[in-house]
């Protein structure tokens, strides 16, 4: 492994341990009272319809199917929660690549060893998809063995199918903050843009449904490339994801050339 991929996992060591930790904590609380909800699906299905207005429930997935197995597995990890949280996680990750340590004042420092800028980019965004990478792993044994123990009858392949696409999703969003980092050194602006493009992809794939006039944005949504194919019913939607990992490259690519072509103070 390369030792600015190594040294930069080790610098994210703590906060990939700490949402890691807060992850799992989060999706076994809530996948563990499945078998409460199972026992009792009109009650509770109705009691969801009730509580949220029309527009909130295609904001949490519909909720129609929520007493299923596939569909509870589908609103707490795949739908909202679980791709909040952990684009949340990518965020802050990608904006410590570039722009948290151009703004400390510790990127001049490691400029000014025998590394390309092209490399540094390239070498902080695998440690990124590794770091990103490590925790989808972890969460994918959780959900797949609270999905077993809680008897949700989704199969196996189609579990693998949906944690790819969320990690494909996330690593979206991470190589977006690493380019916006790189393009203006700003961890500010970073965050800004991340954040403002996550909550409106995401309102505009599940809104987008059913209002025309937003309908035809649901094509520049990420979300759209990972909700609309429905892995955890149907499985690999491969174009799809395809599209993201694609984005994803793009993404890099404009990174490593904006990083490269500005004034950094070295």
């Amino acid at each position: 492994m390369p030792t600015l991929v190594r040294k930069t996992l080790s610098d994210y060591r703590r906060a990939l341990v700490g949402w890691t930790v807060g992850v799992c904590a989060f999706l076994m609380l809530y996948l563990s009272i499945y078998g409460s909800i199972a026992e009792n699906p009109d009650f509770y299905e109705n009691a969801a319809m009730a509580k949220y207005p029309g527009a909130l429930k295609d904001l949490m997935g519909g909720l129609s199917d929520l007493a299923s197995g596939p569909g509870y597995l589908q609103v707490i990890a795949y739908q909202l929660f679980g791709p909040l949280l952990l684009i949340m996680c990518a965020a802050v990750l990608g904006n410590r690549a570039i722009s948290g340590p151009e703004e400390s004042g510790t990127l001049e420092l490691t400029l000014t060893l025998p590394i390309g800028r092209r490399r540094l980019v390239v070498e902080r965004f695998a440690a990124l998809a590794l770091g990103l990478l490590g925790i989808a792993v972890v969460t994918f044994v959780l959900i797949a063995g609270m999905a077993a123990v809680q008897d949700m009858n989704v199969p196996i392949g189609h579990i693998v199918a949906a944690h790819t696409g969320l990690f494909l999703l996330v690593l979206f969003f991470g190589a977006l903050a690493l380019a916006v980092g790189a393009a203006s050194g700003s961890k500010a602006l970073t965050l800004a843009v991340t954040g403002a493009y996550a909550v409106a992809g995401y309102v505009v794939e599940t809104l987008g449904k059913s209002v025309d006039a937003i309908s035809w944005l649901r094509w520049i949504s990420p979300f759209h490339y990972f909700l609309d194919g429905r892995p955890v019913y149907q499985g690999w939607p491969v174009g799809d994801y395809l599209v993201l990992l694609g984005a994803s490259a793009v993404f890099l690519l404009v990174a490593v050339l904006a990083f490269d072509r500005r004034d950094v103070g070295v």
